[in-house]
């Protein structure tokens, strides 16, 4: 089975950075950024960053592991936290942004907060909730 990583993005003004898609006949929903990890990746952590710099064109610092789960595929995900330095989502390479057929990509971010992080559709819902409970302990006020 294929591994996936996803870095939970945190931004310089206390914000997390997600993906927000919209495909058709599908309510809007938010994902976390990052993909799978190829052959070629040396490490988890490596494949993460490459993702990081496809989808977002971006720098992040990657910190400690924050969740795992696997998902409806029996896939693992490896849920990172990580500090974002810059990013240009105009400039983002990743090849799924060249199909037509997958709806519409937009970075969006989000507060930092329980309250703000409830209001979206972020999925998997697992992770929603995650972090969510993560926030309201203050276990990422220390985040990487």
């Amino acid at each position: 089975m294929k591994q996936r990583v996803r870095a939970i993005l945190i931004t310089p003004r206390n914000t997390a950075l997600f993906m927000k898609r919209i495909r058709p006949g599908l309510d809007p929903y938010w994902v976390v950024i990052g993909g799978g990890v190829e052959e070629t990746d040396p490490t988890p952590e490596d494949a993460l960053l490459r993702e990081i710099r496809e989808e977002i064109a971006g720098e992040a610092t990657i910190g400690r592991l924050f969740h795992e789960l696997k998902n409806p595929s029996g896939e693992t995900e490896l849920f990172y936290l990580a500090h974002v330095s810059h990013w240009s989502f105009a400039d983002r390479t990743g090849p799924e942004f060249l199909r037509t057929d997958r709806g519409t990509y937009e970075l969006v971010e989000v507060p930092l907060t329980p309250d703000a992080i409830a209001t979206i559709n972020l999925l998997p819902t697992e992770i929603s909730e995650e972090l969510c409970a993560a926030l309201r302990r203050g276990y990422l006020s220390t985040a990487a």
